[in-house]
């Protein structure tokens, strides 16, 4: 979870900072005494809470609010503030949370608690996946997947496509290798390149990110931290790192992605 917080006063953004950190120990807190150099920091990357002091010299935290809900319309508002007379303004802009100062660990862990739009946690993710550019996937401490086949890889990246639809490996086949026929031998081959994919996530313990029934296989989305996943829900850091690349290796995902990019 990455939490942006920004006062003009040094005490009160180190208070703000402080209260925040104790109430969401396990949170990337990053403080600000400028609106500008926060609003360049949620563009550039995500952000799930901006808390926002409103009385500010250069920018009010109302305006900084609209702004910021530009870059994410989903992105979670607290304001922070002295001064009760600006709750309407607040509101208007269906802010997550509202806290008078002082700030405690106590009021923000009230307002953390509940947000207008939950943070769903990615703490359970078994796998990351990068669909936005060259399709790559990586484990939780950083390292590439190491696929022994690259049809295999191939396979995986069309199952994150369909982000936990269910096919069959003739659907599969038709899609990696177009018009083909799928006779004994296309089967058998499909049989290696899909036991290869399973060998290949076993082998780094993830092989639970699968789902299997009786011809028919899925990816499990929630165990996995997903750029393209992360940009359907409006997160900022993935709608930002959007360049109109998608599996750029695959010759399938340009016509994937101009179904994906009519929609956003």
């Amino acid at each position: 979870m990455r939490i942006l917080c920004v006062d003009d006063e040094p005490l009160a953004l180190q208070m703000l900072e402080l209260s925040i950190k104790k109430a969401k120990p396990d949170a990337e807190v990053l403080g600000f005494d400028e609106p500008e150099d926060l609003l360049a920091e949620a563009e550039k990357n995500s952000c799930d809470i901006a808390f926002l002091d409103i009385h500010m010299s250069e920018m009010d935290g109302v305006e900084a609010a609209k702004r910021l809900k530009e870059i994410n319309p989903k992105m979670n508002i607290i304001f922070v503030t002295g001064f009760s007379e600006y709750t309407g303004d607040a509101m208007r802009l269906h802010a997550s949370g509202y806290i008078m100062k002082p700030v405690t660990k106590e009021k923000v862990a009230a307002e953390l608690d509940d947000l207008r739009f939950p943070i769903i946690p990615k703490s359970n993710a078994l796998l990351k996946v990068q669909c936005f550019g060259n399709f790559d996937v990586f484990t939780p401490d950083g390292k590439p997947l190491r696929f022994e086949r690259s049809k295999s890889k191939e396979v995986f990246a069309y199952l994150v496509h369909r982000k936990g639809s269910s096919c069959t490996k003739k659907e599969i086949a038709a899609v990696l290798f177009e018009d083909m026929p799928y006779d004994a031998k296309q089967q058998m081959y499909m049989q290696k390149i899909m036991s290869s994919l399973m060998k290949s996530l076993k082998a780094a313990g993830v092989e639970k990110v699968i789902r299997k029934s009786y011809n028919n296989i899925s990816v499990d989305p929630e165990l996995l931290d997903c750029d393209y996943y992360r940009f359907q829900e409006l997160d900022a850091g993935a709608v930002n790192a959007y360049q109109c690349e998608y599996m750029s290796q695959y010759y399938w995902a340009d016509f994937m992605y101009d179904d994906f990019s009519d929609d956003y």
